[in-house]
């Protein structure tokens, strides 16, 4: 377990495996940050899919209108949705897109992330500048690195409950 710092700006999302420590960068991407904060706080990113796994890129989730996974996911659906919170603008930084990072999902629209994340299995820096950086992955990333793979996953793991530490 990493030593946690920052306890207001800081994720446990457990997985299946265990727990995945997330040092959130409101420093760098205060809108997104504070958006994580407010979904988990709201529990809307508990049971939520993993969606879209590619081994040797990222994992990505977050589309929180697919929380129950037995009766709203559909591999069609997976990955089209978001909050009902308004989307947030790019958050753009030098930070680059390293293995662990955490990166906004958006559509073509660099304005039109909203909920969903993919998490970097390795370092991806062709994606610099591109996406927003708002966090990283300080402890548990074995547990990241045993998500199952698909675009959907046949059988797709999902975030069991995801908090803010200062809450737990």
């Amino acid at each position: 377990m990493a030593e946690i710092t920052d306890p207001e700006n800081t994720i446990l999302m457990e997985l299946k495996g265990g727990t995945v420590t997330i040092q959130l960068l409101p420093d760098v991407a205060p809108k997104h940050a504070e958006r994580m904060k407010e979904l988990a706080r709201a529990g809307k990113y508990d049971n939520v899919a993993f969606h879209r796994v590619i081994d040797g890129f990222m994992a990505q989730t977050g589309d929180v209108q697919f929380a129950n996974m037995e009766t709203d996911y559909t591999p069609a659906r997976a990955g089209t949705g978001g909050s009902d919170l308004p989307d947030l603008p790019a958050e753009f930084s030098k930070l680059p897109h390293d293995r662990g990072t955490l990166g906004a999902a958006r559509s073509a629209n660099p304005n039109s992330a909203n909920s969903q994340f993919f998490i970097n299995f390795k370092d991806n820096h062709f994606l610099n500048g591109q996406y927003t950086v708002y966090g990283r992955v300080i402890s548990g990333m074995e547990h990241v690195d045993a998500i199952a793979r698909g675009e959907p996953p046949a059988s797709p793991d999902r975030m069991i409950s995801v908090k803010v530490a200062s809450d737990a």
